[in-house]
């Protein structure tokens, strides 16, 4: 698989259940493709491509080893959001459609039973659907 694919199936193991809600839509899936993107301009830890930006152990949690998704994006994808998926990675590879997290390097879903520990010192930069966006790599600046 290309970046475009795995860019893809990142948006859709991480947003696929936003985009159908009033407060999420297309802007949930361009903003997770828009932190992949960030954090590969940082050109730091986080890896040399999309590829390597999107499968970095332990960060986007659908590529984690016990996600029940991980399953769901390493196999053949039919549903048709997956299609609108694959045209958010492309836009956005292609530098097509703004940065909506406006630099966001970090976000988690408020679904979570508990906040990560890197939330503790710092704030949201915004919230789209039911993702809150962080800035981490600005923190101590």
């Amino acid at each position: 698989m290309n970046d475009i694919h795995i860019l893809a199936r990142t948006i859709y193991g991480e947003a696929r259940g936003e985009y159908y809600r009033l407060d999420g839509g297309l802007a949930s899936l361009i903003a997770i493709g828009n932190v992949v993107k960030n954090r590969l301009k940082q050109k730091t830890w986080y890896g040399s491509s999309i590829s390597e930006v999107c499968q970095k152990p332990y960060q986007f949690s659908c590529w984690n080893p016990n996600d029940p998704n991980l399953r769901l994006i390493t196999t053949t994808i039919t549903d048709p959001l997956f299609d609108q998926c694959m045209v958010v990675a492309q836009m956005i590879l292609e530098d097509r459609w703004p940065d909506l997290t406006k630099g966001c390097d970090h976000y988690h879903a408020t679904t979570l039973d508990s906040l990560p520990a890197w939330t503790l010192k710092t704030k949201p930069v915004l919230k789209i659907g039911r993702h809150m966006f962080y800035t981490l790599s600005k923190r101590g600046k």
